[in-house]
């Protein structure tokens, strides 16, 4: 009893010495965390000083007059330069810009436009817009904007749209270049809400089929999703083809509610790791989605980024998506968005995100160093070969991986297809680029529309598509338009061209004649005329086979063509 006794007390004594050893610890832990947020607190008020030191210095005694917010905006960039590609500061006019591509919607006049050789063309009207509405026409060439030169002007994009773009209900006068006419044609229109589609088409292939194309990942991109899904759905479709080429992504949790609406249980989507934990999460799949157990193929190509990338990634690690066409971007870093006082904006990294199975598909950089080599990746992809050739992909073998099913992907550079196709650049010549540039083709094709709109008119779109065809005589006319226009091109680049030249014109006629019965910011008609002849949606179709398979949990008949050659 004595001895055990003794041993109680010296548990006792144990357990105190511990605590106490603890709370020491934990003092000089807490002391010292404290004494270093302190010191990282005046080296930071250190360097503030510093900076306005400089800053009132310039703006009350240097030899000239300077734009001290310039120079603010200037070293806020240069600063941020220092960390990562993606960390990046906006001015206010590129944060609006930014920021209304997301919302889903911006006060504006409704058209797009091309700007080339520092003229500006509009290619689309948005029907019964305010542009439409005050009469603007497709080719028309915007010189002023309320008295301001945009013409001849070196201006960005994100300028031009800030003199376009104003408060709802605002009036904005164009000055505008009709046709061959030098006399110049004044036009008022009243701004108004744009609406601005992130999901630009859905419709059935054929009778299981369907195809869905998402542009970005908006504000409104799961709920308009959902709706296009649920109505494919219910017109029989069994076969999804999703469509994320050139998707630059976006919100990260929109992109998270589209992977669950196609992935059963509570299946991880994907993961986050921070500084420390703050921004450390995990996503689970949360509810019954609307396309849980049928095949499921993902187009991506080398413009497939951020957002589209985790839904690639978590359909792809999870076996429930077949990827088809080429590796994408490769942005695995995740920014916070902060809005500033004056309206500008800092999008700050404060996170990596990893697919299902702990890949990062974030591409090399090293931190500080110019990242002028990061920003021409995807020159060197192009120069090396990696578009045409699947050899010329060369993986990690350190950063192997395998999905839940045992097929092997890579991580270190982007979501890597299991079915590659090769970028078909044969028909894009130079006169090609030209006409689309230059607005030319959607001109020719805006004013054969409005000729021929009651003939036309009278079709259906099915009819349409049998019956229509971009015959000689009218492909006579767009080359006597194109020449009419002073557009140069030889026999050799037309004829190279005009399979695809031909399919265009047949496309934009489709939209301008269709659009009108659609729903607004919907190309069906215009990509399901496209599609006809793209490469990369013809070889999913070719492969839903193994989509199939990979439906019904049989990986082995699945199998990649790269884990093949592995």
């Amino acid at each position: 009893m004595k001895q055990h006794h003794f041993l109680n007390r010296g548990l006792k004594f144990v357990k105190k010495s511990a605590m106490l050893l603890m709370v020491l610890i934990s003092g000089v832990f807490i002391g010292t965390n404290f004494i270093g947020k302190h010191q990282r607190m005046n080296n930071l008020v250190t360097s503030i000083t510093k900076y306005r030191e400089v800053l009132s210095l310039i703006e009350t005694s240097y030899v000239d007059t300077v734009a001290v917010d310039s120079l603010v905006d200037y070293s806020i960039k240069k600063m941020l330069e220092k960390l990562d590609p993606h960390s990046v500061y906006r001015n206010t006019i590129d944060a609006q810009t930014a920021r209304s591509q997301l919302i889903g919607s911006f006060d504006g006049i409704g058209i797009e436009y091309n700007h080339y050789q520092d003229t500006i063309r509009v290619i689309n009207v948005f029907h019964k817009g305010p542009s439409d509405l005050a009469g603007l026409q497709v080719g028309d060439k915007i010189i002023k904007v309320d008295g301001y030169q945009v013409s001849n002007a070196r201006l960005t994009n994100n300028q031009i749209q800030s003199k376009i773009r104003g408060s709802r209900g605002s009036e904005v006068v164009l000055e505008l270049l009709r046709g061959d006419s030098n006399q110049p044609y004044f036009i008022s229109v009243i701004r108004d809400k744009i609406l601005s589609f992130s999901v630009s088409a859905g419709y059935m292939i054929d009778y299981q089929v369907g195809y869905i194309k998402i542009d970005r990942f908006s504000e409104t991109t799961y709920d308009d999703f959902c709706k296009t899904l649920k109505s494919l759905c219910d017109e029989g479709m069994k076969r999804l083809v999703l469509d994320l080429r050139g998707n630059p992504g976006g919100y990260k949790d929109k992109a998270e509610k589209v992977v669950d609406e196609l992935l059963s249980g509570e299946k991880l989507i994907v993961f986050t790791e921070g500084r420390g934990t703050l921004n450390d999460s995990k996503t689970f799949c949360k509810r019954t989605g609307l396309f849980e157990k049928n095949a499921v193929i993902v187009l991506m190509d080398e413009g497939s980024a951020s957002a589209s990338e985790i839904v690639a990634g978590a359909l792809q690690d999870n076996d429930r998506a077949l990827i088809v066409g080429r590796r994408s971007f490769g942005k695995g870093l995740v920014q916070m968005p902060v809005n500033l006082s004056d309206g500008s904006e800092l999008r700050l990294t404060i996170s990596r995100y990893y697919t299902p199975s702990g890949r990062s598909i974030q591409k090399a950089y090293t931190v500080g160093e110019n990242f002028g080599d990061y920003d021409n990746d995807y020159i060197k992809r192009y120069k090396g070969g990696e578009f045409f050739i699947q050899d010329s992909i060369k993986f990690n073998q350190k950063l192997k991986y395998k999905t839940i099913g045992g097929r092997v992907v890579y991580g270190g550079g982007g979501i890597s297809p299991d079915i590659f196709v090769p970028k078909d650049t044969s028909m894009y010549t130079t006169f090609y680029r030209k006409l689309l540039v230059s607005g030319l083709i959607y001109s020719f094709c805006y004013n054969y529309s409005r000729l021929n709109e009651s003939s036309l008119g009278r079709y259906s779109f099915k009819e349409y598509l049998k019956k229509f065809t971009c015959s000689d005589v009218l492909l006579g006319q767009f080359l006597d338009y194109a020449k009419h226009s002073q557009i140069s091109f030889s026999q050799r680049d037309f004829d190279l061209s005009r399979p695809l030249i031909a399919n265009n014109i047949k496309a934009l006629i489709a939209k301008n004649i269709f659009k009108k019965k659609l729903q607004p910011g919907f190309n069906n008609e215009y990509l399901q005329i496209m599609n006809q002849s793209d490469l990369t949606f013809l070889k999913a179709l070719e492969n839903f086979d193994k989509a199939d398979q990979l439906a019904k949990g049989d990986f082995i008949k699945a199998v990649s063509e790269r884990e093949k050659k592995d």
